[in-house]
């Protein structure tokens, strides 16, 4: 088929729309940053794309909550058309704010199942357990899931940058809720380490305090995803803050140290080429 088109949807206080539409299309894709006015005005613009991006930033200025006032356009007015699109076998991405989006509209956790039920809130993304808006690197594992964007993807480095990145659940029954269905996509883990645990990790590992140190979650048929990190800050090695170290780690014996290009690809990248991959299988 044709190269995948994205539509990364915006509104008022996304600031992440152009890197992430650039990291879809460094992978072939074509990517088009869309207002969600023009969505609303016209839902079967959803029709034209095989890729729904939200991407991050402060849409509404999080004035009500982090996501709060986005999420509830879809879940009042582009319920119906979001359903379509996802259980059409479409793929939904939803990155840091876009992950609250998320949340705020019933999508994540339970999928358009969830959606369409409008059941009880079983998890939220609450403030931050230290109380303040948090950016720095971490470290990310990913879990025992099914998710689309994830494939062949153990562990990488990614920075993030948000103050309502906690998950918090109802009750233990969530969790395990996940574990079972392989929804929880992403944790927090060590510096360098390819494994993590249920056990609370403390900051700055676990940044947020979410719950069992969880980073992303993904609904059950693996092909949402919201997560709080952004891959979309790690597209060229360089950008991590230690690249010239790994660099130096790299000096073959006895000989120069290996540079690193200035167009090696980041760790965040293949999140995305997954995702445009997903549509030649």
């Amino acid at each position: 088929m044709p190269n995948p088109h994205v539509l990364v949807l915006r509104a008022p206080g996304t600031n992440c729309d152009a890197e992430t539409a650039f990291a879809f299309e460094q992978c072939g894709a074509t990517a088009d940053r869309v207002h969600l006015f023009r969505v609303l005005e016209s839902p079967d613009l959803l029709k034209s794309a095989q890729i729904l991006c939200i991407p991050g930033g402060f849409s509404y200025g999080d004035d009500v909550g982090a996501g709060v006032i986005f999420g509830l356009e879809l879940k009042t007015r582009l319920r119906d058309a979001l359903i379509e699109f996802v259980d059409s076998g479409k793929l939904v991405l939803g990155i840091c704010n876009g992950f609250q989006v998320l949340m705020r509209s019933g999508l994540l956790p339970g999928g358009t199942a969830a959606l369409k039920t409008a059941g009880p809130v079983d998890a939220t993304l609450a403030w931050n357990a230290n109380g303040r808006y948090t950016d720095r690197w971490v470290r990310l594992v990913v879990g025992e899931t099914n998710s689309v964007f994830l494939r062949g993807m153990t562990a990488f480095d990614v920075p993030i940058a948000h103050g309502e990145g906690r998950i918090a659940v109802r009750s233990p029954e969530v969790l395990q809720g996940w574990h079972d269905r392989g929804q929880i996509a992403l944790r927090y883990a060590r510096p360098g380490a390819n494994e993590t645990t249920d056990e609370l990790l403390p900051e700055p590992i676990n940044p947020n305090g979410s719950i069992a140190n969880i980073a992303a979650l993904s609904d059950p048929t693996g092909r949402v995803l919201g997560l709080m990190p952004h891959p979309e800050r790690h597209l060229f090695a360089t950008q991590h803050p230690q690249w010239t170290r790994r660099a130096l780690g790299a000096r073959s014996g006895g000989g120069c140290s290996t540079l690193v290009a200035p167009d090696a690809e980041g760790e965040g990248l293949p999140l995305f080429r997954n995702a445009v991959e997903f549509f030649s299988r």
